[in-house]
């Protein structure tokens, strides 16, 4: 036993140093943990210039740290053990971690910023009244195209004109199953989030005969792959086309008239916060007309700030590909929280679509 305890003193020993270590050398940068914000984002999701200037305007250290899928970040939320003081969720997983206690309230009182948001990105159905989120980002999903590589003058209004035989193996749909599956759905007149089961299986029959015009399920690598016009048609998200166009504009982008997707991305302040003073002051910050401007210049998605429109490039701020009016954007669906059990199903039958693709 003595040389087991012997063992365990030194990794012990070992382990105080180099949290002394690290203490000291957070200190000696003028660092602590009070002054210091963890910011919990999605990957290139942010202008690396505004955390500078954030901190230079606050003296607040911003530890920045990036996750690739709501599923990731609810999983290492809901565990603990890690410090997140902000955090940005899409609107169905901001509703799951509300209904699970991972959040804290927003103070609006700390946020006089707020007033710059769009009204019409307020008070919805995900979060009433914003109890607990900010909107950072919004967008649609729908088809981006590259007119070069079809036949002249083919162009696309509807999900169903994805069928057209004329199509085979020249699409890349996104890797999600939300996306496809309400793709499925609205092609048949259904809503995104219908739960009836018919019409799921209706919606995932007709997806099996898409397959020949599929040419591949793809991730992140899916801007490459269009703006390399590896494909001539795309399903994504509004954002990624952006990117994509900005890489080869040749390409164009639309939103199905049957209707679509209408996401947001939202900062929170998760229950794992220890600096929530810092945490408002960073929302707030991003809130400021100037700054999400420049934040949606450099990221590429539609910002919710209305004040910031004036500071954006006028083809930037009057392109109604991204920036669709109202009538539009009423004809489109927010993603509700379908619940574990019907979350799961739709992932079994996007899962089925990708299996009968082999």
């Amino acid at each position: 036993m003595k040389p087991l305890f012997r063992l365990f003193a030194a990794v012990f020993a070992a382990a105080f140093a180099l949290m002394y270590l690290a203490s000291y050398l957070n200190t000696s940068e003028g660092y602590t943990g009070e002054n210091t914000l963890t910011v919990y984002n999605w990957g290139d999701y942010i202008d690396p210039e505004l955390l500078t200037k954030f901190e230079e305007e606050t003296g607040i250290k911003v530890i920045y740290q990036t996750f690739d899928s709501n599923e990731a970040m609810m999983t290492k939320i809901s565990q603990g053990g890690t410090t997140f003081d902000v955090a940005v969720p899409s609107e169905y997983a901001l509703s799951k971690m509300k209904d699970e206690g991972l959040l804290l309230p927003i103070d609006p009182v700390r946020l006089p910023n707020l007033k710059h948001i769009n009204p019409r990105f307020l008070d919805l159905s995900f979060d009433p009244g914003n109890k607990y989120s900010v909107p950072y980002f919004w967008g649609t999903v729908g088809i981006i195209f590259n007119p070069d590589l079809l036949e002249e003058g083919k162009t696309f209004t509807s999900w169903n004109d994805l069928w057209d035989e004329k199509l085979e193996n020249q699409i890349l749909l996104v890797d999600g199953a939300r996306e496809v599956m309400g793709m499925g759905l609205n092609s048949l007149g259904y809503s995104l989030n219908d739960r009836d089961e018919a019409h799921l299986q209706e919606a995932k029959a007709k997806l099996d005969t898409l397959t020949p015009n599929v040419k591949a399920i793809v991730g992140d690598e899916i801007k490459m792959l269009l703006a390399n016009e590896e494909a001539a048609v795309g399903v994504v998200w509004s954002g990624d086309a952006s990117e994509i166009m900005d890489e080869n504009d040749k390409l164009d982008y639309v939103v199905p008239e049957e209707g679509s997707n209408l996401w947001f991305d939202n900062m929170v302040i998760p229950k794992t916060a220890h600096n929530i003073e810092g945490a408002h002051a960073f929302i707030n910050f991003m809130l400021d007309p100037e700054v999400a401007a420049q934040n949606a210049e450099y990221v590429g998605y539609s910002t919710p700030n209305e004040s910031a429109m004036e500071f954006l490039p006028e083809e930037i701020s009057g392109d109604k590909r991204f920036y669709p009016d109202p009538e539009l954007t009423e004809k489109l669906e927010v993603y509700e929280n379908l619940g574990k059990r019907m979350l799961s199903h739709y992932n079994e039958l996007f899962l089925e679509f990708k299996m009968h693709r082999k």
